[in-house]
């Protein structure tokens, strides 16, 4: 069976296995959380998976990501380590930054996962930064940036767009748009949603995905990445999504007030993890499933029995060695 970008079967099966993982890691993620032994904020991406997921499928394990507070999506696509996540959560001494960083610091230098930054935008620059030294270095490794709608309104994210494409540099900008910086929706932030529209004055492509459809994603991904592997510069994609649990926090907020279940459930419908298991043999997909839930608990076991950091551990990390 052929798929819109030609995927092929191994191809579909790949992609449930990621998104049915991310999903099933942040929803026992989101029924540990109120029993405080997850020590610190979580920002789920529950809904948005197919975003990471069909970016970071075409990417070698040279290349480099960067990401905002809310990556676990991208860092466990990636190839980050689910056991040093979960201990991370856990404030435990064998988490991926020791214990120190929690749910918003992911990093895996091992498989360059540069590092996620909860201060909206500043992932943006680090990640131009990374890509002008593949340049410098002649590489052909490109650097892909993930971050909310939100910081497409501070300033640092236009400086980085004018850079990257003076020097040409080799870096994917994805801005995953679920339409509201915490609480407030595009309406009450933009002048106009024409965000693509505004990207391509500064000389780089633009494409816009409004329905989250993993397969457009993906194909999309490969022909900009191919591009800047062969020195085409920076490129930006505005991959549309919705979140389907609060800001932060494991539970929905549809009684809130600032936004209804009615908008939510459109998205629903049409979850690409669904839509992707409905593509794999019912046996394969009840062994990857299974697989998954082996992961997790060991996961979750993992970070139950380390010990938390030494007191030492503060003077750790505070100035470069």
């Amino acid at each position: 069976m052929l798929l819109p970008d030609k995927s092929s079967a191994d191809d579909v099966r790949r992609l449930y296995q990621s998104l049915r993982r991310l999903r099933r890691v942040e929803e026992e993620v989101a029924r540990v959380y109120p029993s405080d032994r997850i020590k610190s904020p979580v920002h789920l991406s529950i809904g948005q998976e197919a975003l990471a997921v069909g970016v970071i499928d075409v990417l070698e394990t040279a290349d480099i990501i960067a990401g905002s507070y809310r990556s676990h999506a991208s860092y466990l696509a990636k190839g980050g380590s689910l056991r040093g996540m979960i201990a991370e959560m856990y404030g435990k001494s064998t988490g991926c930054a020791g214990g120190k960083g929690g749910s918003m610091h992911l990093v895996g230098p091992e498989v360059n996962v540069m590092g996620s930054s909860a201060v909206v935008a500043t992932q943006i620059p680090h990640a131009v930064g990374a890509a002008l030294v593949q340049k410098m270095k002649g590489t052909q490794n490109v650097a892909v940036v993930f971050f909310g709608d939100g910081a497409t309104e501070e300033g640092v994210f236009h400086e980085s767009l004018n850079f990257a494409a003076l020097h040409k540099l080799p870096v994917l900008f994805v801005c995953e748009n679920n339409g509201y910086a915490i609480h407030t929706p595009l309406d009450k932030r933009w002048a106009t949603d024409r965000l693509v529209e505004r990207v391509v004055t500064y000389g780089m492509p633009a494409d816009k995905v409004a329905d989250g459809d993993i397969f457009t994603i993906r194909a999309l991904a490969t022909e900009r990445i191919a591009a800047m592997r062969r020195g085409g510069g920076p490129a930006f994609l505005e991959l549309h999504a919705y979140r389907w649990r609060e800001h932060v926090g494991p539970n929905e907020d549809f009684e809130a007030g600032y936004r209804s279940r009615d908008e939510a459930e459109p998205w629903m419908d049409n979850d690409q993890m669904a839509r992707l298991a409905n593509m794999v043999d019912p046996a394969v997909r009840a062994s990857i499933d299974a697989a998954i839930e082996a992961e997790i608990k060991d996961a979750f076991d993992f970070a139950e029995n380390s010990p938390p950091p030494m007191p030492e551990e503060l003077y750790n990390h505070v100035y470069a060695n």
